[in-house]
């Protein structure tokens, strides 16, 4: 019965090292419009993950006109997952990472809470950190700002 318990407690934690993969499906807000991210994760280590994002602008406002490939952003990301580390709750993790994106170099600070063993919600904040094109205006912008998404996480 301990070993049963042990092992059912163990599998229900956020973030559970090597092997673990994850994938987000959320909105993302934005200056200049809004639209949908998605994100898968794969654990290498006990704190440590990588993955890929791709995220599309679906509704920018009126007076900026995007073309369907100003639209895309795609990024490969790392990320230091905290959540054992803080030790806040076994279904709560904190990560922090880096990107690096088909339009910038960035970061990334991220929180996902597991309501069961394979559903929970996240939130991320994501930035650049150094732009390809200095003194982006309009369309060039659009993936070199600050973007706040909040969605679903599912664990497989």
């Amino acid at each position: 019965m301990v070993m049963l318990t042990v092992s059912m407690t163990a599998s229900s934690q956020c973030y559970r090292g090597k092997g673990d993969r994850k994938l987000s499906i959320g909105m993302t807000f934005q200056d200049g419009g809004s639209g949908i991210q998605g994100i898968y994760d794969y654990g290498l280590g006990e704190n440590m993950s990588i993955g890929a994002s791709g995220s599309f602008v679906l509704n920018p406002y009126r007076d900026l006109e995007l073309r369907f490939e100003d639209k895309i952003d795609v990024r490969f990301r790392f990320n230091a997952n905290l959540g054992n580390v803080i030790n806040v709750d076994r279904n709560f993790d904190f990560y922090p990472g880096l990107n690096l994106g088909i339009r910038n170099f960035g970061g990334h600070v991220g929180a996902r809470y597991f309501f069961s063993r394979g559903f929970g919600m996240y939130t991320e904040t994501s930035f650049a950190l150094a732009r390809y094109k200095s003194g982006a205006k309009g369309r060039d912008l659009m993936n070199n700002q600050a973007m706040f998404v909040i969605g679903a996480c599912f664990s497989f």
